[in-house]
């Protein structure tokens, strides 16, 4: 599949992500060394959580680090796993890997989360955006219906949050849930 995508950097690829742009998914979803750069995104925002949720001390970015590679891969791996097997979805591991990596781009926001009076405001917009954005990513990777694609998304997100309290706890580090 020839990708009509002009921008292929990662920059690129992280702003039509954030844009909700259906065809940077479909470009990442069909382009298999964009792994590497989906894993990039999850990393930037990593530290953009500890910066913005704990000053970035080392073990708050420690903390979001961990929390981030796990949550990516069980999130990504719980869509699939249902995608596939309830929705009959068409995806690999791989394309829902990547299509959810790069919808945590609009995450990179959450370094503003340390902001009085906004960074509450921020935060709780940037995480609506990122539910969005993995809505867009699991339907265009699954190639699934709309609501297919939101159960999926739902489905998924519990032992994600669950994942993401219990390592909260276990670090200390209490930023962002998404």
């Amino acid at each position: 599949m020839e990708s009509t995508i002009r921008d292929r950097s990662l920059l690129g690829r992280m702003l039509g992500a954030a844009r909700l742009d259906v065809a940077v998914y479909e470009d990442v979803e069909h382009d298999t060394s964009a792994t590497a750069q989906a894993g990039v995104v999850v990393g930037l925002v990593a530290v953009a959580t500890a910066v913005g949720g704990l000053g970035g001390s080392g073990f708050a970015l420690f903390g979001s680090i961990v929390a981030a590679y796990a949550g990516w891969l069980l999130w990504s791996g719980v869509v699939f796993l249902i995608g596939q097997h309830l929705m009959n979805g068409t995806a690999t591991w791989g394309e829902v890997l990547r299509t959810v990596g790069f919808a945590q781009s609009p995450g990179v926001l959450y370094a503003l989360a340390f902001l009085p009076l906004l960074g509450g405001l921020i935060s709780g917009a940037v995480w609506v955006w990122l539910l969005l954005a993995v809505f867009v990513a699991v339907r265009q990777a699954l190639d699934v219906s709309s609501g297919a694609a939101l159960l999926t998304v739902l489905l998924g997100w519990i032992p994600y949050v669950i994942l993401q309290l219990a390592t909260r706890i276990l670090t200390g580090v209490w930023p962002n849930l998404i």
